[in-house]
């Protein structure tokens, strides 16, 4: 089956059967083009989709990452980004090994093509030469036969004719002897030229058209053979990542299983758990005594009497909100105007208010002065306006994060001292990297100067004991935090200054929401941060002290029930220890029996301090 024997005859339709061969495979190149740029385009939409949705530095969804269902979806993100790293791949492949190779075998295929196709059409203009000279010698031929004729039928009428002369027939029968030389010469010619002709049209048709037309089947079937070769290593691309994609897959499917929603959970509790009581339970208050009113431990108008049992029994237990101790609010709201009560006086004994001999004066109960609290202002939320009172005292945030909550304090600083050892583990690296360059240095000193380093080292030595301070600092906060310390033993704050805070707290709390049956009522959605600064303020005051010294002694001259928040009560005539005198507010510090201590009005007591200290001294 070949197309020089089959299709002999048929040069014109070949031409056009392999230009149209050529055409299939650019069209088919230029397709692979375009499935180059789809998967090119596909790549980058889902390289832009996965870095779209990738968690935004320093902002709530990094902190979101915590979670397994958040970092499963990060593993989904990363492999698409691997997914369209694969399309990138399949799109570079077909480029390099499929386009760029056709476009190529497309240039030479169109050269050899014209190659052939021109030695063809050289073949035909032969043979259709030989066909012009074999018909111009033919027709020649056949001209002189037919002249020769003529000259042979004048010369025998010349012959039989009695009047024309000898001379005439003489020179016709020569005429006619020329004209049949020179037929006979045309037919040896025509018989010459038509056996070349037959020997060249043998060798055209048998030959030469044959190898030609060979020479083009074997490049179209080349032809097609490469159309098959790239049709394979189109699907061959596709394949190689096949593997790859499938990896991809199945990680997206192991994140998918790795989410744990008990871990979350527990993230959730980590996260906001405050640390907090729950609060115990409002007991019955009875309202049917028309003049005293029984108050429960843990209800909100508990007198001024139950409060000084408080304040002498110790701190209380019961919560009546998550982030308030119920007796800090019952003193908020039951402590008498300051500065300091004047001192009674001598003349008038029963106008002694808190001596043996004053009668007892009707107290007012709670609840009216709480409706009375309610009804001063406009209601606003009591948080964000005990907030605004607060911030006046403890700032934006503490360093040892004392504004949250005990839980969230514990993780704080867990992590700040997690922080603080990586820039110590960084320092000491970058020093240990210093000494080896002083010993290089020493060894070898055209290196450089050793003494040029120490100023460097005694830097780094500086910065890492100030590291490991601000660590031992935080790791005590740790430690307070956890129990295994005592408390903090910052100094109580003064009735003054409490009082300060406290008519802050009051009044903006006075004026929050109330619920249908009258009472408080916490809002729902409330700041944790702004719990975390109303406890850390209220917790300050019932924090344990550190035990000063005493600076002197002080008498009683009239007794004092100390009903308010860091005040202590005192009998007529009591001697206590002095362990810090009057700063201008008009409250002394005392202690009584070693265990016990508070403040006092300076004008209830007859201080008296030692002389190593500031010299005896009469508070009347």
């Amino acid at each position: 089956m070949s197309w020089g024997t089959e299709l002999w005859d048929q040069f014109d339709n070949l031409e056009k059967h392999t230009q149209w061969g050529i055409e299939f495979v650019e069209r088919y190149n230029k397709f692979v083009k375009d499935r180059t740029e789809i998967e090119i385009s596909y790549a980058k939409q889902l390289r832009n989709l996965s870095k779209k949705y990738q968690p935004k530095k320093n902002s709530r969804e990094e902190e979101e990452q915590r979670y397994t269902s958040c970092q499963a979806f990060l593993a989904i993100l990363n492999e698409i980004n691997d997914y369209a790293g694969q399309h990138e791949v399949i799109a570079e492949n077909m480029s390099g090994l499929i386009f760029a190779e056709l476009s190529r075998y497309i240039q030479e295929l169109k050269q050899e093509r014209k190659l052939h196709f021109q030695e063809g059409r050289r073949a035909q203009q032969h043979i259709e030469s030989c066909w012009k000279q074999l018909e111009n010698s033919k027709r020649r031929f056949e001209r002189d036969c037919k002249e020769a004729e003529r000259a042979q039928q004048h010369f025998e009428k010349m012959d039989n004719d009695l009047n024309v002369t000898k001379a005439d027939v003489e020179k016709a029968r020569q005429q006619a002897h020329t004209r049949h030389h020179m037929a006979s010469e045309s037919k040896t010619e025509y018989s010459n030229v038509l056996q070349n002709f037959n020997k060249e049209q043998h060798e055209h048709y048998y030959t030469n058209i044959p190898n030609i037309f060979q020479r083009i089947q074997d490049l179209d079937e080349r032809r097609i053979v490469k159309i098959g070769e790239s049709m394979k290593t189109f699907s061959e691309v596709d394949r190689q990542v096949i593997p790859i994609i499938g990896k991809c897959l199945d990680e997206i499917t192991k994140a998918a299983e790795s989410i744990d929603e008990k871990h979350d959970t527990q993230l959730v509790i980590e996260a906001f758990k405050s640390g907090f009581e729950q609060p115990g339970d409002v007991e019955f208050e009875d309202f049917s005594q028309p003049m005293k009113r029984t108050v429960s431990e843990s209800s909100l108008s508990n007198s001024r009497s139950d409060g000084k049992q408080e304040s002498k029994g110790g701190k209380s237990k019961g919560k009546l909100w998550p982030f308030i101790k119920k007796n800090k609010l019952m003193s908020l709201l039951t402590s008498p105007h300051q500065p300091p009560p004047p001192p009674p006086s001598c003349s008038s004994p029963s106008a002694v208010p808190n001596g043996p001999q004053s009668p007892k004066q009707q107290k007012e109960p709670l609840s009216h002065r709480l409706n009375e609290f309610m009804t001063s202002k406009p209601k606003i939320h009591c948080f964000r306006s005990l907030k605004r009172g607060l911030s006046l005292k403890l700032g934006s945030g503490p360093e040892d994060f004392s504004n949250l909550p005990p839980e969230q304090r514990r993780k704080k600083l867990q992590q700040k001292i997690d922080e603080i050892n990586k820039e110590i583990q960084k320092e000491s690296d970058q020093k240990d990297g210093l000494m080896k360059m002083k010993d290089a240095y020493i060894k070898n000193p055209q290196l450089g100067r050793p003494e040029t380093v120490d100023p460097k080292l005694a830097e780094i030595e500086q910065t890492i004991e100030k590291l490991r301070q601000e660590s031992q600092k935080f790791e005590a906060w740790l430690a307070e935090v956890e129990g295994r310390l005592p408390v903090r033993t910052d100094q109580p704050r003064r009735p003054s200054e409490m009082h300060e805070l406290q008519s802050t707290a009051v009044n903006n709390c006075a004026q929050d929401r109330e619920s249908p049956d009258g009472s408080y009522t916490e809002e729902q959605n409330q700041d944790p941060e702004l719990k975390v600064a109303a406890q850390c303020e209220f917790d300050d005051e019932f924090d344990d002290e550190e035990v000063l010294a005493a600076i002197g002694t002080c008498k009683a001259m009239y007794p004092f029930e100390g009903q308010n928040e860091g005040t202590i009560a005192m009998a007529e005539g009591e001697t206590l220890s002095v362990i810090e005198e009057d700063k201008g507010d008009g409250w002394t510090r005392v202690r009584r029996n070693e265990d016990e201590e508070g403040y006092v009005p300076t004008s209830y007591v007859e201080v008296y301090l030692d002389r190593n200290t500031k010299g005896a001294m009469t508070y009347i």
